[in-house]
């Protein structure tokens, strides 16, 4: 999987409302950065995943949100790890300012 400049453009728009947003292609995948403190990612199938632990992982698994399980490669062997990264809401997905609320929770989390 290769990010593509419109799927860049597309998490950025969805994090419109918060600050000093960067990216940096890792892995085939993307990071997203606020002021230099990672708080998503777009992970496998293209999906935006935000970084949480605890309490708010609890609250995006109420939302409805998943996590991220990472299954390696096929022929590795090696048993599907669990990531620090849920879904966010489909309701954000649409929201700049519901997007931003819960990626300033995330930052909270990992300054």
């Amino acid at each position: 999987m290769a990010v593509t400049a419109e799927e860049i453009a597309w998490a950025r728009e969805v994090f419109q409302e918060v600050p000093d947003v960067t990216t940096r292609k890792m892995f085939g995948g993307l990071s997203l950065y606020s002021e230099g403190t990672i708080f998503a990612i777009i992970g496998p199938d293209e999906e935006l995943l935000i970084k949480a632990k605890g309490d708010l992982a609890e609250a995006l698994e109420a939302e409805g949100s998943h996590q991220w399980v990472y299954d390696g490669h096929k022929d590795s062997g090696k048993k599907p790890t669990v990531m620090p990264y849920w879904s966010l809401p489909d309701s954000a997905l649409d929201d700049p300012e519901e997007a931003a609320m819960w990626a300033r929770r995330s930052l909270a989390q990992n300054a």
